[in-house]
């Protein structure tokens, strides 16, 4: 759930930025005001003034000069109001201004993190997510089981596959709220279009709103990445840096796993990123329209004995759903 180092301080720095901001907008208005209105310059000295005398004078031991500074500063105070007010302007006009008031545009509260840092940690999991755009559209809010039939029963299930379905969505839902106890493993089976990426970007949109780091990647793009780390091409650093967040996130979502060119090195690689990951006790959703027994051919038997070991493997029956949202018109 916790940021990576880089992560954090690329939100402090933000907030640093806008600290700098506030001051510099502060002092542009505290310049207009002396500018128009050199009485409340007068006046912001005297403030000052009587503040650092009554210091000295409570230093000195004189029992009555905190009060008479209160009341001292109160009148100023009330003077300079008074004339800001004449010429328009707010009371608070001098003070400085905050984006977040709450935190002051520190980040925290007593010590704790603000709703707004919690705001620009979702942004940035969102945008290293590589689904920001797709979870506004695919998420378990806009999901529907109308797609999925509900008068035959599957072969050899005994259910239809709208009742398997909401079984199925039930354990995705399971998976999430347990996400924190222990980051567990899906994969996602079945044919093309009856919906194991929408599911599998369900699970992305609601661990990421809970703050977890997620990465989607299909399974091609994977590879590529896995490739370029291995063989040095050029943005070598870049890519190292997606190769360990790979490894590191909260959850990993590989999507159409066995449409990428298959050889030993996608096999070798794919076991070592797994293993790694259950290693690190981290999280990974997988689809795929290949079958337990295609895996094996296509990948090896360590792979599939990893994923049939420690992967909850759900099943996914239905028509395509896309083609029916053709035949609608929905698409």
């Amino acid at each position: 759930m916790a940021l990576s180092n880089s992560q954090y301080d690329a939100i402090i720095r933000e907030y640093g930025r806008q600290q700098l901001q506030n001051k510099h907008e502060q002092d542009k208005r505290v310049e207009e005001i002396y500018r128009r209105i050199p009485a409340v310059k007068e006046l912001d000295d005297a403030i000052s003034t009587t503040a650092v005398e009554a210091a000295k004078k409570v230093l000195g031991g004189d029992p009555n000069a905190l009060e008479q500074m209160r009341a001292d500063l109160a009148d100023l105070r009330e003077q300079k109001e008074i004339l800001l007010k004449a010429k328009g302007y707010p009371p608070d006009y001098m003070e400085m201004k905050y984006r977040c008031p709450d935190c002051r545009d520190t980040g925290y509260v007593n010590g704790k993190k603000c709703h707004c840092f919690r705001k620009a940690q979702m942004r940035l999991l969102y945008a290293q997510s590589n689904i920001e755009e797709v979870v506004k559209r695919e998420n378990f809010s806009t999901f529907s089981y109308e797609y999925y039939d509900d008068e035959k029963p599957i072969p050899g299930l005994g259910k239809t596959a709208r009742e398997h379905m909401r079984q199925v969505v039930a354990a995705c839902r399971r998976f999430i709220e347990e996400f924190g106890e222990t980051k567990g493993n899906i994969l996602l089976t079945g044919s093309t279009g009856v919906g194991k990426t929408f599911l599998a970007n369900c699970i992305a949109k609601e661990l990421i709103d809970r703050y977890y780091s997620v990465i989607y990647l299909s399974s091609g793009d994977l590879f590529d990445i896995f490739s370029r780390t291995k063989f040095s091409y050029q943005g070598e650093d870049e890519m190292k840096d997606m190769y360990s967040y790979i490894l590191d996130c909260d959850l990993l979502v590989i999507d159409d796993l066995g449409t990428e060119l298959n050889n030993s090195f996608t096999s070798s690689q794919l076991f070592y990123c797994l293993n790694e990951r259950l290693n690190r006790k981290v999280g990974t959703v997988i689809s795929t329209n290949l079958s337990l027994n295609a895996l094996r051919d296509t990948y090896t038997e360590r792979v599939t004995s990893r994923i049939m070991s420690y992967y909850r493997i759900l099943p996914v029956y239905g028509d395509d759903i896309r083609l029916k949202k053709r035949r609608e018109g929905r698409e």
